[in-house]
């Protein structure tokens, strides 16, 4: 494993329905030929000794799209969890979603209860799938969550700090994104992720999801390991290593 390889890597996969649409397809084709790029990836983040990767797969915003298309989305990902998930549990990859998934249709969520179950122990790596998931949503659900433990005094707000306030999150297991990509040429976050992203390196292209590669993939990769991360210190303090 490299040292220097950032811990956690997140991407916005963007520009399916863009790819279809310069190919005269239907929207869904381009769905389709985005998970084929989820498993080159998966595959290579295993390859290459990344601890976690976080796939923004579905936004809680996704839901206002059109009914056939969310239809599809959802049929999409239900081929997904039976066809694509039994390879990622043999390489020992550890499966868990983010978002409220209690939105997803109950078939398809009691297969995702399974998956995170049966890869529970898994260690080679730990793959996130962001699923109906809003970052202003996760950050609302863990004050719900954290003030049903200050009404029962399990908490003391007093001491309460963003180390606490962190495992109140969908999964406090993840750490901070070190690097977020996003594809398809837009330079936002769209709502994903932003307690996790606070010190986060961006990293923006063009390429649409279908046609992003490995090859672009340690593109962004190396590009990551030429910045420096200074975490509000100044480069005098980093040497010193304070």
């Amino acid at each position: 494993m490299n040292f220097n390889l950032p811990r956690h890597v997140a991407i916005i996969m963007d520009g399916n329905g863009r790819w279809a649409r310069l190919r005269s397809l239907p929207r869904v084709a381009g769905h389709k030929a985005g998970v084929n790029i989820v498993r080159e990836v998966v595959k290579h983040s295993l390859s290459i000794g990344l601890p976690f990767l976080t796939l923004f797969a579905f936004s809680s915003e996704n839901w206002l799209r059109p009914k056939d298309e969310v239809s599809e989305l959802m049929n999409l990902l239900n081929f997904y969890l039976d066809n694509e998930l039994p390879k990622v549990f043999e390489d020992n990859i550890k499966f868990i979603v983010s978002g409220r998934i209690v939105n997803i249709p109950s078939n398809i969520r009691d297969k995702i209860f399974s998956a995170v179950e049966n890869s529970k122990n898994n260690t080679a790596m730990t793959l996130n799938l962001a699923l109906s998931y809003g970052g202003r949503e996760e950050i609302v659900d863990a004050v719900k969550k954290l003030l049903i433990d200050y009404n029962n005094n399990i908490i003391d707000v007093e001491n309460l700090n963003e180390k606490i306030f962190s495992n109140y999150l969908y999964n406090p297991e993840l750490p901070d994104i070190d690097l977020l990509i996003r594809t398809s040429g837009e330079k936002r976050i769209s709502n994903f992720m932003l307690w996790k992203l606070a010190y986060t390196e961006l990293y923006f292209t063009d390429t649409l999801w279908p046609d992003f590669t490995t090859v672009e993939f340690e593109t962004a990769i190396k590009d990551y390991l030429k910045r420096k991360r200074r975490f509000g210190l100044t480069d005098e303090q980093i040497l010193k290593g304070i």
